[in-house]
């Protein structure tokens, strides 16, 4: 295999717009019933791309996890208790931070899609669009690997801070209610 003769780009076609503007704030993963609202605004002369996609009750959307930091080999999820290969995972450090969640269309409006049930977080770059079809993206009696034993209970996040006896950084710390 020879190396591409020119630099791989990618253009975004638009950002995502959401309250969860740090990963504590998200879900573990999309489709799970608990992720917020938001909407994807898509570039100005991308709008007719949106053509027939109104009928899908869900959509894929291909972004880049812009907020990753580093790119490990190996990651211990939030559910586990010891690194595991970051191919084995959906981890966002990894050598290219390719996210991929499968999201509930709630509407249309002109350049602007809104979603719910999702994973990601404001400002996030949407590479691209896809509807979901069932009858291809589900398998059923597909094996989890080591996923089928770790417990389904499990908070979302691994609170680093915590295993270190420290407070978590200011960003993740609530105020006091607003009156």
């Amino acid at each position: 295999m020879t190396a591409p003769t020119s630099p791989l780009q990618l253009d975004p076609i638009g950002f995502l717009h959401a309250p969860q503007r740090v990963h504590h704030d998200a879900p573990r993963q999309s489709g799970l019933g608990r992720g917020g609202e938001g909407f994807i605004e898509l570039r100005q002369g991308l709008q007719n791309g949106l053509r027939d996609l109104a009928g899908f009750s869900h959509v894929w959307v291909l972004s880049w996890l812009h907020l990753a930091r580093g790119r490990r080999c190996q990651v211990m999820p939030p559910r586990d208790t010891r690194k595991r290969g970051v191919f084995a995972t959906r981890a966002p450090q990894r050598p290219n931070p390719l996210g991929l969640s499968c999201v509930r269309l709630v509407r249309i409006e002109k350049r602007r899609v809104h979603i719910a049930d999702h994973d990601l977080l404001d400002g996030t770059p949407v590479l691209d669009l896809k509807p979901y079809l069932p009858y291809c993206d589900s398998v059923p009696d597909a094996a989890i690997g080591y996923v089928a034993d770790l417990p389904g209970t499990a908070a979302d996040h691994r609170c680093w801070w915590d295993a270190k006896g420290k407070p978590p950084p200011r960003i993740y710390r609530k105020g006091p209610p607003s009156p």
